[in-house]
């Protein structure tokens, strides 16, 4: 038995001895220590996000086998970082000093999918489209669906509560969890929530763990809500604006008039080209911004949604106003959305951020960024999730540029700043991580960021997990 040195790691500590303690509960090729896979499970997609390589990485297959690698962490004071599909775009999976990658990825089972109950029980690993395919077979549908459906899995989704296209009219990931099977920091293992459609039974530790970026414990197992797959009929309804403004204006209108869309998003000029440069998908270059609207209401009624849609769009100045019913068409138009910031990548480094204001505070918002554009002299494109509120401005820096990223990084406070200052939270869905932390002292406050520590305390007193992300420590 070792004893604790004053500073309390164990006298006898080295990577040997630790990763030993892994070997005898990991399965065989689940033990990562090669340079290649370090340097790949450092990071997420965050550009600029601070990151050092992991000691090493296990990519778990079973909770049980989570369990046992959490407790060896905490046996050697080493901490870990929790991570699932790796597209996370505020550092919220990057390795810390002294820790382990744990990685879900591997974990991709449903495991049941309950159709009269309409709910899907699932490993953590499983990959938002994939399941989304698994209970659009029995008749469910599982609507949240963040832009990086095809690659970012649901136990990342609920970790940082990601929104999506749908998520104006449907919401986001947490309003659809119900259940939850966590690996706290001691190494147990703990059952949250319910298979009910209806409960009240102690806290909301669910709620408490959805969006908590793996600092209070790790998300292995869901129960997820599902609806019915019928009774939806799409219609597009796109706008093409002479400004951001004006693309702004409609938003507001929209939402004024009551209309609830199953969708309401905006490219501007900037990804409009890269996205058509790229794929070709015969976009127009000519105009500041398009909105691409969708109802999904049923006949008439859905058709007359779609038309008071496009009046408001086309009183707010939008041109070129017209409405889809097919649904190829209306996939491609939406696909340009999704492809935006791949797009982007491929122009530089992109700082992206995730800033949610009033829905009736988008066209100010909208000013505001491109005001921030010109006084720090960056090229800012925008897309967003404009019928919600949540606008995910992407900063464009020139690679290798010292200034331009410091330039870059200007723009982004800025950006913070306004927000605030319009009403807004500095993380609509893409979690607080390491690049928004500043954002989320100004917007807790004193008292609130003790809550914080408090409960960050009562259930990882010794900060093993995912140390230093999600809220600053106050």
């Amino acid at each position: 038995m070792t004893t604790a040195a004053p500073h309390g790691l164990p006298e006898l500590f080295t990577e040997d001895v630790f990763t030993r303690g892994l070997r005898r509960v990991v399965t065989r090729g689940r033990l990562l220590t090669d340079q290649a896979s370090l340097e790949r499970y450092a990071h997420d997609d965050a550009e600029w996000a601070p990151f050092v390589p992991p000691l090493a990485v296990v990519c778990a297959a079973t909770t049980e086998e989570v369990a046992a690698v959490v407790r060896v962490a905490a046996e050697h004071d080493v901490r870990v970082v929790p991570r699932g599909g790796g597209t996370g775009l505020s550092g919220g999976a990057n390795a810390v000093d002294r820790c382990l990658v744990l990685s879900l990825e591997d974990m991709r089972a449903v495991l049941r999918i309950d159709a009269d109950e309409r709910i899907v029980e699932c490993e953590a690993g499983v990959v938002n489209d994939d399941l989304r395919a698994a209970v659009a077979v029995e008749g469910l549908w599982y609507p949240p669906d963040p832009a990086s459906s095809s690659l970012s899995t649901v136990g990342g989704n609920a970790a940082t509560n990601a929104g999506g296209i749908c998520c104006v009219k449907y919401g986001v990931t947490g309003d659809y969890v119900l259940g939850l099977t966590v690996v706290l920091a001691d190494g147990s293992i703990v059952r949250l929530g319910r298979r009910t459609a209806k409960g009240t039974v102690g806290y909301d530790l669910t709620s408490l763990m959805v969006g908590s970026e793996g600092t209070l414990g790790i998300i292995t197992e869901l129960t997820l809500k599902l609806l019915p797959l019928a009774g939806r009929e799409e219609r597009a309804v796109i706008g093409t604006f002479p400004s951001l403004r004006a693309a702004g204006e409609a938003v507001a209108a929209v939402s004024r008039a009551g209309i609830l869309p199953a969708a309401l998003e905006l490219v501007d000029r900037t990804c409009l080209a890269a996205v058509d440069e790229w794929q070709g998908l015969g976009l127009p270059h000519d105009a500041e911004a398009m909105l691409l609207g969708k109802v999904d209401q049923v006949g008439e009624a859905g058709a007359a949604l779609a038309e008071a849609m496009a009046g408001l769009f086309r009183a707010a100045g939008g041109t070129d106003v017209r409405t889809a019913e097919d649904p190829d068409a209306v996939e491609r138009l939406f696909r340009a959305r999704r492809l935006a910031y791949p797009a982007l990548e491929r122009l530089g480094p992109v700082l992206t951020e995730d800033v949610c204001v009033p829905r009736g505070a988008v066209p100010e918002m909208l000013s505001r960024i491109q005001a921030a554009a010109a006084e720090h002299d960056v090229v800012i494109a925008n897309i967003a999730h404009a019928g919600d509120g949540n606008l995910h401005p992407l900063i464009i820096a020139t690679p290798d540029d010292a200034a331009a990223e410091s330039r870059a990084q200007a723009a982004f406070a800025r950006i913070i700043d306004d927000c605030l200052a319009l009403g807004g939270t500095v993380a609509g869905e893409h979690g607080v991580g390491l690049l928004k932390l500043a954002g989320a002292h100004d917007e807790l406050g004193a008292r609130v960021l003790e809550m914080h520590e408090a409960i960050k305390t009562a259930l990882d007193p010794r900060r093993l997990l995912n140390p230093g992300k999600a809220f600053p420590k106050h």
